[in-house]
């Protein structure tokens, strides 16, 4: 094996289940080789005293096994394994460390709740996008970490002693998904979440996501549905009552829910209903990463800490060798159309991330070929893994790159941002693609973009026009599209 782009590996030992993550450093990102994850269930079998259940133990041994071949090939130094909140509490733990550490031949690390707390983070900011402070909910199967933070830098960070495993044994032991056993479930994930409650609110934040297992569940139970894939607190009530409409937990069924997270699904729904109503939340999305891409990143110290969306649009680029050069021309451009139309334009501060971004990738389809470019555009951006974006920002990328040069349609309903950002994104990428098609910014005509409603009238440079007649053909063709589509766009030479 070379050491040009060696493997990284982080493993964690969880109280519902281990997890193994294997990535690759490639071109200024973290590219993902393996996941692994088996459901050891280790906080059930805790005892009374604390203490871990022989079975539970074999259970833990027994996926620690099949780890461990895969780290055969991974240098030691590259490798990173932790365990959480059932190993923090188990009062037998170093009879089981002792057997785990020589099944994998590497000390396990038990790390403290505020670790974790600090670690999720980290894998938050590293593979999430947005401005501003944010607050982190980390539901696991023992423990509830939550923090607050800014950039890739913790401000207030707790771990509390609740999870979907340890509720679901506490508050739904007789399996039944009555109404009481929800309003106990909630009401003690409330008193757990008090005593911390004041400095959350003090500190405040401007964007919430969910960084677990049970929210990733939870989004895909809502894009099963056809929700977007925004949380919120009346969707979690619709939840709860499709939950309800079992009598028991054998019998739940709720499209989009995997069997494997059913048992868990109603405990872990409680705790983020407490956490929404104590904390008043709005919406919360689902982050990127969480402890184990914390992991990594603390690990491969290459990585610097910067705009996580720029950092990904980079190495896309270098990945794909593209132009980057045209690309800053195409997205600079991009800007000076926008911000000659008014802040009404692009009202949403992530639509013009996401004009951004489009014109900074929209020719990877050219990687494949001319003729469908725009097709493998789509299907590139829909599938490869984008830290910083989320499904729905990754859908209107797609849609929008799809549609960048040439004949097109209108876009499909989309949930990033709102419909007449999206359009305007499209709108403006395409023309931003016509003005700069020399490739060479002292080559690019003057113009300038008023916007009134819909309307848009787009004033060239009369000389330039006079030396670019093809280029002056194919705006007008475009004004005609765009007329077409419902949204006017005339062309004047000045």
């Amino acid at each position: 094996m070379t050491d040009s782009s060696p493997l990284y590996a982080a493993i964690d030992l969880g109280s519902n289940s281990f997890h193994m993550l294997v990535v690759k450093h490639v071109h200024g990102s973290v590219r993902t080789m393996a996941k692994i994850k088996r459901k050891v269930r280790l906080a059930a079998g805790l005892d009374s005293n604390n203490a871990l259940s022989q079975e539970a133990m074999q259970r833990g041994w027994d996926c620690l096994s099949l780890f461990a071949e895969r780290l055969q090939d991974i240098p030691e130094q590259n490798i990173r394994i932790v365990g959480t909140a059932t190993l923090r509490v188990a009062t037998n733990i170093d009879l089981f460390l002792a057997k785990a550490n020589q099944i994998l031949g590497k000390n396990i690390q038990v790390i403290s709740g505020i670790e974790e707390a600090a670690t999720i983070y980290k894998g938050v900011a590293h593979t999430s996008g947005g401005k501003g402070k944010r607050l982190v909910v980390d539901i696991g199967g023992a423990s509830t970490e939550l923090i607050i933070g800014k950039g890739f830098d913790a401000k207030v960070l707790h771990s509390l002693q609740m999870g979907c495993v340890t509720w679901l044994e506490q508050h739904f032991s007789d399996r039944q998904l009555s109404a009481h056993n929800f309003n106990n479930a909630i009401q003690a994930a409330k008193q757990t979440l008090s005593p911390v409650l004041e400095q959350y609110t003090e500190q405040g934040w401007d964007m919430c996501v969910g960084a677990s297992g049970t929210v990733q569940a939870l989004q895909e139970i809502m894009l099963a549905q056809g929700m977007d894939e925004v949380i919120t607190h009346a969707k979690l009530k619709r939840l709860q009552k499709q939950a309800m409409r079992a009598s028991a937990l054998e019998e739940l069924e709720i499209e989009g829910l995997t069997l494997e997270r059913a048992l868990v699904f109603p405990s872990g729904l409680s705790i983020l209903l407490a956490i929404f109503e104590l904390l008043n939340i709005d919406e919360m999305t689902l982050a990127g990463g969480a402890l184990r891409e914390g992991m990594v990143y603390e690990m491969i110290k290459q990585l610097h800490q910067e705009d996580i969306r720029l950092r990904t649009q980079a190495s896309i680029q270098q990945r794909f060798q593209l132009d980057q050069d045209y690309a800053q021309q195409v997205s600079q451009t991009a800007i000076k159309l926008v911000n000659q139309c008014g802040d009404h334009f692009l009202p949403e501060p992530v639509a013009m991330d996401l004009l951004q971004a489009a014109a900074q990738l929209h020719e990877i389809g050219l990687t494949i070929d001319f003729k469908k470019a725009g097709q493998h555009n789509a299907y590139l951006l829909k599938n490869l893994d984008l830290p910083g974006y989320t499904r729905a920002q990754k859908n209107l990328l797609a849609e929008v790159t799809l549609r960048y040069k040439d004949a097109f349609s209108a876009l499909p309903e989309q949930q990033a941002v709102s419909r007449q950002s999206a359009e305007n994104i499209l709108r403006i990428l395409r023309l931003s693609v016509l003005l700069t098609h020399r490739r060479n910014i002292r080559l690019q005509p003057h113009v300038s973009l008023n916007a009134q409603g819909k309307e848009l009238c787009l004033s060239i440079d009369a000389h330039w026009c006079q030396a670019n007649p093809l280029t002056v053909a194919e705006l007008e063709i475009e004004a005609h599209r765009q007329s077409d589509q419902n949204w006017p766009l005339h062309i004047k030479q000045i």
